[in-house]
C-alpha cells in the first residue's frame, strides 16, 4: 500500500506533462507555421516587409491579450476547459486562413488563432509546475518546452510539404482540422489525470487554511483575502521578465525575416521549411538540454552562455554564404531557444504555488507583448535600410541581457537563503 500512492502520483505527473507537452506541440506548431507562410503570402499578395512584420505582430498581440485573463479565469473554472477551448480556436483560425483573399483577412484569422493560443503557455506551464512542485520542475518544464519545439519542426515542414503539393490554402485548412481534433485528446488526458478541473470550494478553503497556518495569522488573512500576484521577490521577477522580453522579441524578430534572408542567399521558397526546421530542431534540443544543464551548472552560467552564443551565431548567419549558413542554423537554434527553458523554470522560484497560473500569465504577457512589436519594427527597418542592416540590430539587443543577469543573480541568491529559513508573513505584497 505504501508504494501505491507514490506510483499514483508519478502516473498523474506523467499524464499532466504529456498533455501539457502535447498542447505545446500543437499550439507552437501553429504559431511557428506562420514563419513558413509569410514569404508565400508576401509573394501572392505583394506585401512589403513592414506588412509581413505587421502580420506577425497581430498574432503576437493576440497571443498576449488573453494571457493574464486566462490565469484568472482558470482559477475559477480550471485550466482544462480554457486550454482545450483555446486549442480549438487556434485550429479554427487556420481553417479560415485557407479562404483569405488579402491582408485584412489574413490579419483577422491570425488574430483569432493568436487569441486561442494565448491560453496554452500560462495554463499548461502552471499545470506542470504545480504537478512537479518539490520535484524536478525545471527538467519537467524543459521537457514541456521540448514538446513545443517538436511542434515547431513537424508542423511547418508538414504544412510546407502539403503547400508545395496542393497549395498553402489546402495546407492551412488541413492543419487547422488536425488541431481541433488534438484539442479533444488534450481534454481526455487531463481529465484522466484529474488535473485542471474546477476546484471545489472545500478544496480551495483547505488550501488557503493550510497556507495560512504556514505563514501565521497575519499571513492567513492575506492569503484568504487579497492575494495579489503572489510574487515573493519583485526584483527577481522583474529582472527575469525583462530578460524574457528582450530574449523573446529578439528571437521573434529574427525568425520572422530569416526565411527572407535565406531566400536572398539562394534557398528556394518551397524549401525554406526545411532550412527553418534546422533552426527549430536545434531549438528543440536547446530547450531540452539547457533545462537540465541549468540544474547542474547553474542558472546564470547557462543564460550568459546561451546569450553570448546567440550574438556570435546571428552575426555569422547574417553575413556568411549559404552553405556555412545552413551548417550553423542548428547550432543557432540551440542557443537562440535554450534560454527560455531556464527562464520558465526559474519563474516558479519567485511566485507562490497557488498563484502560478496568474503569474505565468503576467510573465508570458510581458514576453509575448514585447515580441509583438519586434517584427513590425524590424520590417520597417528592413524597408528603409535593407534586411541585413535590420537583422544586425538583433545581436545588439541580445547583449542588453548580460547586465540584467547581475540583478537576477542577486535575487536568486536571496531565494536560496529564504528557502533555508522558516516562512514569515509578507505584509507588503
Amino acid at each position: 500500500m505504501t508504494d501505491a500512492a507514490p506510483m499514483s502520483e508519478l502516473s498523474k505527473r506523467r499524464k499532466v506533462l504529456s498533455a501539457g507537452g502535447f498542447a505545446h506541440f500543437i499550439n507552437d506548431g501553429f504559431t511557428d507555421t506562420v514563419y513558413i507562410l509569410l514569404p508565400l503570402w508576401a509573394a501572392e499578395f505583394g506585401l512589403s516587409h513592414a506588412q509581413v512584420g505587421l502580420l506577425k505582430t497581430f498574432i503576437s498581440l493576440a497571443m498576449s491579450a488573453f494571457q493574464i485573463p486566462a490565469g484568472f479565469v482558470a482559477e475559477k473554472v480550471g485550466e482544462r476547459p480554457i486550454l482545450v477551448l483555446g486549442t480549438v480556436l487556434v485550429g479554427l483560425g487556420f481553417v479560415l486562413l485557407g479562404f483569405a483573399e488579402g491582408f485584412i483577412m489574413l490579419a483577422v484569422c491570425l488574430c483569432l488563432s493568436g487569441f486561442g493560443a494565448s491560453a496554452q503557455h500560462p495554463l499548461a506551464s502552471a499545470l506542470i509546475s504545480k504537478a512537479y512542485e518539490g520535484g524536478p520542475r525545471r527538467a519537467a518544464l524543459g521537457t514541456y518546452n521540448f514538446g513545443g519545439d517538436l511542434g515547431k519542426i513537424v508542423a511547418p515542414v508538414s504544412v510546407a510539404a502539403v503547400a508545395g503539393a496542393f497549395g498553402w490554402r489546402t495546407g492551412t485548412i488541413a492543419h487547422g482540422i488536425v488541431g481541433m481534433f488534438a484539442a479533444l485528446a488534450i481534454y481526455f488526458v487531463l481529465r484522466r489525470a484529474g488535473a485542471g478541473g474546477r476546484r471545489s470550494a472545500c478544496s480551495a478553503k483547505a488550501e488557503g487554511e493550510a497556507e495560512g497556518k504556514a505563514r501565521g495569522k497575519a499571513g492567513e488573512k492575506k492569503v484568504l483575502g487579497k492575494r495579489g500576484w503572489g510574487i515573493r521577490d519583485r526584483t527577481g521577477f522583474t529582472a527575469l521578465s525583462v530578460i524574457s522580453m528582450i530574449d523573446t522579441s529578439s528571437r521573434t524578430g529574427f525568425l520572422t525575416f530569416l526565411p527572407f534572408l535565406l531566400i536572398g542567399k539562394g534557398v528556394e521558397t518551397e524549401t525554406v521549411g526545411f532550412a527553418l526546421a534546422l533552426v527549430l530542431g536545434g531549438g528543440a534540443a536547446g530547450k531540452l538540454v539547457c533545462g537540465f544543464i541549468a540544474e547542474r551548472v547553474g542558472i546564470m552560467r547557462t543564460v550568459v552562455a546561451t546569450e553570448v552564443g546567440t550574438v556570435v551565431l546571428i552575426v555569422a548567419v547574417i553575413f556568411a554564404p549559404l552553405v556555412p549558413t545552413l551548417i550553423m542554423l542548428p547550432f543557432l537554434g540551440v542557443v537562440l531557444n535554450g534560454t527560455s527553458s531556464v527562464l520558465y523554470g526559474t519563474m516558479g522560484d519567485f511566485v507562490e504555488a497557488d498563484s502560478q497560473a496568474r503569474a505565468f500569465g503576467l510573465f508570458y504577457t510581458l514576453g509575448i507583448g514585447a515580441s509583438a512589436a519586434a517584427p513590425f519594427a524590424y520590417g520597417l527597418l528592413s524597408d528603409q535600410w535593407g534586411l541585413h542592416a535590420a537583422l544586425s540590430v538583433v545581436p545588439v539587443m541580445v547583449l542588453l541581457i548580460l547586465p540584467i543577469c547581475l540583478v537576477l543573480r542577486a535575487s536568486l541568491a536571496n531565494v536560496a537563503v529564504t528557502k533555508t529559513m522558516p516562512l514569515e508573513p509578507n505584509l507588503g505584497r
